[in-house]
């Protein structure tokens, strides 16, 4: 038995190496070099924020500041914030000379149906200059590198609705040191990059931090109201652009997240608001990925750690096979965040508490808590059992 398990493990990892789309290459990148368009065109960045104060100027800067030959705007929706987020915004723009450059828009009371983000989004886009031929969608802790935008557009021209960027995020802290990388890496396992740019793929994703995103493309597909409850926002989008033409996604190095994780339960806040929902809310995906992270994480070390006092040898070589595959896999992920930082044999101990993450994410559904972002909960509380008060 010992030896089967630690062979279904061994074999889960050659599978996810050499056959699920090399998502562990970690490679897809916009490249440095871009040929400029016949015109460089218009551009409005829209940031959704509610209570962003610490870290709006940042965003609101990085863009004014882009090195970009086109006309870009900046347009910030204050989504019912308390703590000065628009004045923050409004701060960092005049300390650039370009408050010319910031537009301001208050969201309006959130209606039935829709999520705060996107409510906010979607009123944004209502106040994008009809020249425009890309919006930007972006968050409030995303500072862009100088040449970010005139190298997503130079990507968008040549044929692509969604170029998109997953920014490099904070990763300082224990918790962030342990657990950034491993979420980049499940991220990019879910949707292998090079299966989401592929067009004959029908796998979809994007990150929300950075989504380029071209104007005309969005109004086929039914604007942001076809994804207004949606909680992976990104994702949603993606699939619903894809499914009228090409999309592409990558990884960003110089354009970070300011965002910090200081804490384990930060990070489990974090993932454990839309996990549940990623698994379409069904018990069984539930228990499958947990088995599923159990097989591919907890057994490797545990197989060549412990076999050899059960005088199961083969099922320890299976183990540390299977191990070594982890390693190789996160190996690039990690090296972006990482470099040579040995603690990357600590994935088998992300993975599990990924996997526990996963799991209080369905139990918060059913306490009625699901979804649960800034004061707002948008999972609905389970339905009482019969005879139930």
């Amino acid at each position: 038995m010992l030896t089967l398990i630690a062979a279904a493990s061994l074999g889960a990892w050659v599978y996810l190496v050499l056959f699920h789309g090399f998502f562990w290459r970690a490679d897809q990148r916009l490249p440095a070099e871009t040929k400029a368009p016949e015109r460089w065109p218009d551009i409005a960045a829209v940031i959704p924020a509610r209570d962003e104060a610490p870290v709006i100027g940042g965003a609101v800067e990085s863009l004014l500041k882009q090195d970009y030959p086109g006309a870009l705007r900046v347009i910030l929706v204050d989504d019912a914030s308390q703590d000065g987020t628009a004045d923050a915004a409004r701060a960092a723009a005049s300390r650039l000379g370009a408050g010319e450059r910031l537009s301001m828009v208050s969201a309006p009371p959130l209606p039935p149906g829709w999520s705060g983000k996107l409510w906010a989004v979607h009123n944004g886009l209502a106040a994008v200059p009809a020249e425009c031929r890309y919006v930007l969608l972006t968050d409030a802790d995303i500072a862009h590198a100088p040449d970010a935008l005139k190298r997503l557009v130079a990507k968008a021209e040549t044929g692509f609705d969604l170029v998109s960027l997953m920014v490099k995020l904070h990763c300082e802290s224990f918790a962030e040191r342990l657990l950034i990388p491993a979420f980049v890496f499940f991220f990019q396992k879910l949707y292998p990059f090079p299966w989401v740019n592929d067009r004959e793929i029908s796998t979809a994703g994007a990150a929300g931090g950075c989504m380029l995103v071209r104007r005309a493309a969005l109004e086929r597909a039914g604007g942001i109201a076809a994804v207004k409850d949606a909680l992976i926002d990104d994702c949603a989008l993606a699939a619903a652009l894809k499914k009228n033409g090409a999309i592409w996604l990558g990884l960003a190095e110089e354009s970070t997240s300011v965002r910090r994780y200081p804490r384990i339960g930060d990070v489990w806040q974090m993932v454990a608001r839309t996990a549940y929902t990623q698994l379409r809310h069904s018990p069984l995906l539930v228990f499958g990925t947990a088995l599923g992270m159990s097989l591919l994480y907890l057994v490797p070390p545990l197989a060549m750690v412990l076999c050899p006092f059960a005088g199961a040898w083969l099922a320890a070589a299976m183990g540390a096979a299977a191990f070594a595959h982890m390693l190789l896999a996160y190996r690039p992920t990690w090296e972006l965040y990482r470099g040579d930082d040995p603690a990357l044999v600590l994935l088998p101990l992300a993975g599990l508490l990924y996997a526990a993450m996963t799991v209080d994410s369905a139990l918060r559904h059913f306490r009625g808590k699901g979804g649960a972002w800034k004061g707002r909960t948008y999972a609905k509380p389970a339905k009482p059992r019969p005879g139930a008060r």
